[in-house]
């Protein structure tokens, strides 16, 4: 494959020809593009920034990176939490019983309280409606999905509904790299001059001009401080 500036990469591959800085933010969350060069291993989805890159392709279809992790956001949606399990098992035994005690209601009315056919059969039905346990095995489903629903629009994958169950637990998160914490667009917060010749301003301005031609987002970082 020939990946041109500010193409998108099609599959997952192996470089094996050219240069360039890919942008894998939209897997890894990190802003900083990654320098690729002969031998490296390039994502499908990610961008190419700023060179020409030949791609061999390694992995297609339900192999690559990205199908991967939809198939884990599918398996958080079809799979049962603990809650779900709980609620099937109690529903299990539910459904019976309401219907054995709507059965009961009916004979009692009709045999023992006389209260004739019509009665009887309202009474049956107002027990099979008041109790009935639809709302029981649908509610926890429905508030899972949404639960996931709302994290993926959010950018956040959950593995499991377990694990919504679990995150009203937490109280401490505690996250490897900053990458993933800032705005994902680095900014020049402080100018070292180390000779005094040059000031803070003849810096600014020399570097600017020697990284005018670049699009790398340190070279943007230092011409929008300019």
């Amino acid at each position: 494959m020939l990946i041109r500036p500010g193409e998108r990469i099609p599959t997952d591959g192996l470089v094996t020809e050219g240069n360039s800085s890919v942008d894998e933010s939209a897997l890894t969350g990190e802003s900083i593009p990654v320098d690729k060069t002969k031998g490296d291993e390039v994502i499908g989805a990610t961008i190419n920034k700023n060179g020409l890159l030949k791609v061999k392709a390694t992995k297609i279809g339900q192999d690559t990176v990205l199908s991967q992790i939809i198939t884990l956001v599918e398996e958080a949606k079809t799979g049962k939490a603990k809650l779900e399990r709980m609620v099937d098992q109690v529903a299990k035994y539910f459904v019976p019983a309401i219907v054995i005690i709507a059965i009961g209601v009916f004979l009692g009315w009709y045999f023992i309280g006389n209260a004739g056919l019509t009665y009887s059969v309202l009474a049956f039905v107002s027990v099979m409606i008041i109790a009935c346990p639809c709302a029981l095995g649908i509610a926890t489903p429905a508030a899972l999905m949404m639960g996931a629903g709302k994290g993926a629009e959010n950018g956040i994958l959950y593995k499991g509904g377990e694990h919504i169950e679990i995150a009203n637990k937490v109280n401490t998160i505690v996250f490897d790299k900053t990458g993933t914490l800032t705005v994902g667009r680095p900014s020049i917060t402080d100018l070292v001059s180390l000779t005094e010749e040059i000031g803070e301003q003849e810096l600014l301005r020399l570097a600017a001009i020697a990284e005018s031609g670049s699009e790398h987002p340190l070279a943007q970082a230092i011409i929008r401080k300019a």
